[in-house]
């Protein structure tokens, strides 16, 4: 296939990137079909038409990660180096859940050093053979990059780690930022070099990308992007102490789909983005929607698994059998406990270790027959809060082995090494415990893993002497703060920071009756061998198919600078309104409606004073002087607040809360709607009100006469937000017989008498113009929030209803770009104002000279 390349990305920060050059940024020139060549520059991925003769390929998912899933090698005598795939990667175990057909190619950097000569070469080599891309990142950058603005700064802060002082942690550095946006656009430039954007999808994966979405979408606005984070997604609190905490959100935000291990981790990305961007979300049959700038964000929730046919392969390899048979010699008549973890300061080794000691010296029985044997992985990261971790394990160790060891015995046994995989597998078939007590941590397969070598194989099972109908056991006791938790229903959950705890649940687990052992081990295999990567990688790759469905049914168009930008992709026949095209339909009109939205639309939504300018009245006297004009303002305010603002427009129509009051001038009385007048439930609805209000700091009640709103704009975004979605859920309850509707607005929640709506009052405006032989063939509607849609809504369906000659000019306006029933957009109130008096301007009659005046008085 033909690879496509886009021309480079522009900068995304306003101070200047690490300085690389083209060469070092860009994938040397591949053939990639017999005798073409694709160039790097020469495609604009945004005209798709240009390659409208190009085949249709089949569907491929371009996977982008930090490093490939490749295993390098120089060869010592000849000097080439050699590659293969890395058959323990996640990366290149997630194949299997994707369709047989499906091609995948890899994106992301080598852990080996490549000479800048060979690159190329290894580069053509790695593509032709693995599918694979590599982005070689210059050595000073690539230590800034993973080394500094990774491991020193995203990866604490993520695990809760804030840097309160220079001796714990490293403050943020500007550089270290650059740096990781400068690696960012090498590997958005590698995409892009491969990418068809038609028909390929692209996943993105971790904590060291997360800039990555931005500039893919500022190259390829239709592209199909997923990004799917491994580690905890701090609070909000945390999160927010990174003083670039919004362009990482807005950076995610351009993807189509972004996945997380649990609930917590998709909670807290949602919260941030309520309380730092001002966005809210909503569940929609089971899935999570967030709303952005016209384009709905997908959140998925799914832990990663394990690849189960990669682990049984190992289980059944001979050098496992051999070594179960050594370890069952080894720890014979003892109870052992497993730990395998990285050596880092949040697996929480040495509190693992402050447990056994404690469980030891509370139960004397245990001493000589307990041991705990702990598999420390190296460090991925240096530095000193690593050193520390380090001697406080062996500290710690030392102290109970001190204490507690015989010549024949050994409570706590250290293996600082290089385990292999069957090595692993064997001390997990052995072990009557795991556990993992790290302080925070993503995910954590080491359960799943462990849940997996207890259930064995025949020929495990044969060696351990277990009976073909004999039931197989396993005891877990996992940390509360990592992510693989809630998926093990039937572990020991425990606070690690609670040495006393953990030591009860580390006696529970190895004194538990075997029946007991056996339902956890069952309950927790079967969610293991069902959950396995290729489930996980199929079903994100379901919701990204899902979630990018409409791409091509949309009109894309790219907004904003920086990482401010932002892509809005909406229906094709919605579009900003032009101030030319619409005076050109008001000047070859004569009778014309005009509906208006006041908060949002003619008043920004976040003025303090909401008082009209002097600028507003003077467009309003304007369109309402001129005699084919009919012009309303339709709102949920009272109407004795917009009788006191507007009195100065004596020809200005009001519709008061959602049209439940009319006036068609000042000099009119206020007509009531027709519909029963019956407030007995406001007595049922203010009470209620009042608790939210109490409870909720910041909220505020709006009692109206014919409706009451709860406000909560001034209460904190997040519990504003919860609050308001148990209290629409509360009076939904309490008033199912009342001849009432709840609806939540923006920021508010509102009752209101049914049959009543902006909607049932545009057409209610529109038929009595019709009554009065003055039908308007010119109707307008501004309006901004969920209530306005009713109006657009009722406009469309009233004009086709009425029985007239010619059918009127429609044009119904949102301001904002965002879904919506109307056709046509303004960005905000500025444009509200302009497009009102370019109206007004068309209105009044241009001056003549005075000569041709005077002749023409002279004639009549």
């Amino acid at each position: 296939m033909v690879s496509r390349s886009c021309a480079n990305l522009l900068d995304m920060a306003t101070e200047d990137l690490i300085d690389i050059s083209l060469a070092a940024r860009r994938l040397p020139r591949v053939m990639t079909v017999p005798g073409i060549i694709s160039d790097v520059d020469s495609y604009d991925s945004n005209y798709k038409d240009s390659f409208g003769d190009l085949p249709v390929s089949r569907e491929r998912i371009i996977i982008v990660a930090n490093q490939l899933p490749l295993v390098s090698k120089k060869d010592a005598h000849s000097g080439e180096w050699c590659f293969s795939l890395d058959e323990d990667s996640l990366l290149l175990q997630m194949k299997d859940g994707f369709k047989s057909d499906t091609e995948v190619y890899y994106v992301g950097s080598l852990k080996a050093d490549i000479d800048a000569w060979e690159q190329e070469k290894v580069a053509q080599q790695l593509l032709e053979k693995f599918n694979c891309v590599p982005t070689f990142l210059p050595r000073a950058l690539h230590r800034k990059f993973y080394h500094g603005f990774c491991k020193q700064q995203l990866w604490p802060l993520f695990h809760y780690m804030l840097p309160l002082c220079p001796d714990h942690g490293d403050r943020f550095d500007r550089s270290l930022w650059q740096a990781y946006i400068a690696a960012n656009k090498i590997f958005a430039d590698k995409v892009t070099e491969v990418i068809d954007p038609d028909t390929d999808y692209v996943w993105v994966h971790d904590y060291h990308l997360m800039v990555l979405p931005i500039m893919l979408r500022k190259n390829i606005l239709r592209v199909k992007l997923g990004f799917f984070l491994h580690s905890p997604f701090p609070s909000s609190e945390i999160y927010s102490t990174l003083p670039v905490r919004e362009e990482i959100l807005k950076s995610l935000l351009n993807c189509d789909l972004i996945g997380f291990h649990t609930f917590d981790y998709a909670r807290h990305f949602l919260s941030c983005c309520s309380r730092m961007l001002g966005l809210d979300y909503e569940s929609k049959r089971g899935y999570i929607g967030l709303e952005y700038v016209g384009r709905t964000v997908s959140i998925k929730i799914l832990p990663v698994g394990i690849h189960m046919g990669r682990l049984q392969s190992v289980l059944n390899l001979p050098c496992t059998a051999a070594k179960v048979r050594e370890i069952q010699e080894q720890f014979k008549g003892k109870k052992m406990i497993i730990g395998v973890d990285d050596m880092d300061i949040f697996k929480g080794i040495s509190l693992k270790l402050l447990a056994v000691e404690q469980l030891l010296k509370q139960n004397p029985e245990l001493q000589g027959k307990l041991v705990l044997v702990q598999i420390v992985n190296p460090a991925r990261s240096d530095g000193k809060d690593v050193q520390e971790a380090i001697e406080e394990t062996y500290s710690t160790a030392k102290r109970i082995k001190e204490t507690y060891s015989r010549p024949d015995y050994d409570p706590v046994i250290l293996i600082d090494r290089h385990v292999c995989h069957y090595e692993k597998a064997a001390y997990y078939a052995v072990a009557e415990c795991c556990i993992v007590n790290a302080v925070r941590d993503g995910m954590n397969l080491v359960p799943y893993e462990y849940v997996v070598c207890r259930q064995g194989t025949q020929q495990i099972d044969d060696v351990r002497g277990i009976d073909v109908d004999a039931a197989h056991t396993s005891s877990l006791v996992v940390s509360e703060f990592v992510g693989c938790s809630p998926s093990l229903s039937g572990a020991i959950r425990v606070n690690p920071w609670d040495i006393e705890a953990v030591a009860d649940a580390l006696k529970l687990a190895i004194t538990g009756t075997d029946k007991e052992m056996h339902l956890r081990h069952e309950k927790h295999y079967r969610y293991v061998s069902s959950h396995d990567i290729a489930y996980w990688a199929r079903s994100f790759e379901q919701d990204l198919g899902r979630a990018c469905r409409d791409h091509d049914t949309k009109r894309w168009w790219p907004t904003g600078l920086g990482f401010s930008f932002r892509a809005i992709a909406l229906p094709q026949n919605f579009r900003k309104m032009s101030v030319e095209q619409i005076v050109s339909a008001y000047n070859r009109t004569n009778r014309r409606a005009i509906f208006l939205d006041y908060d949002g639309t003619v008043m920004p939504q976040n003025s303090i004073s909401k008082v009209p300018s002097n600028e507003l009245m003077s467009v309003l006297n304007t369109l309402c002087n001129d005699p084919k004009n009919t012009v309303f303002i339709v709102s949920g305010r009272g109407r004795s607040s917009l009788s006191e603002w507007f009195a100065p427009c004596d020809k200005l129509g009001l519709a008061a809360e959602h049209g439940y009051f009319l006036r068609w001038n000042k000099n009119c009385e206020w007509e009531t709607c027709s519909i029963t007048p019956d407030f007995n439930w406001k007595g049922i609805v203010e009470p209620i009100m009042k608790l939210y209000t109490e409870a909720t700091d910041g909220s505020y009640i709006e009692s109206k006469e014919s409706a009451i709103v709860w406000h909560h704009e001034y209460a904190n975004p997040s519990f504003g937000s919860f609050q308001a979605k148990e209290l629409l859920d509360h009076l939904e309850n309490v008033l199912a017989n009342e001849p009432v509707v709840v609806k939540r607005g923006q920021q508010i929640v509102e009752v209101n008498p049914q049959g009543v709506s902006k909607g049932l009052a545009a057409e209610k405006l529109l038929s009595t113009l019709v009554d009065n032989g003055k039908p308007a063939d010119f109707v307008l509607c501004i309006g901004d929030d969920r209530s306005d849609e009713d109006m657009f809504e009722s406009i469309y369906s009233k004009a086709s209803s009425l029985s007239l000659p010619t059918s009127p000019k429609i044009f119904a306006c949102t301001v904002g770009q965002k879904p919506s029933k109307a056709k046509y957009y303004l960005d905000d109130t500025v444009d509200v104002i302009k497009l009102l008096q370019g109206l007004a301007s068309a209105s009044v009659p241009l001056r003549k000279p005075s000569k041709i005046r005077v002749s023409f008085e002279s004639a009549v």
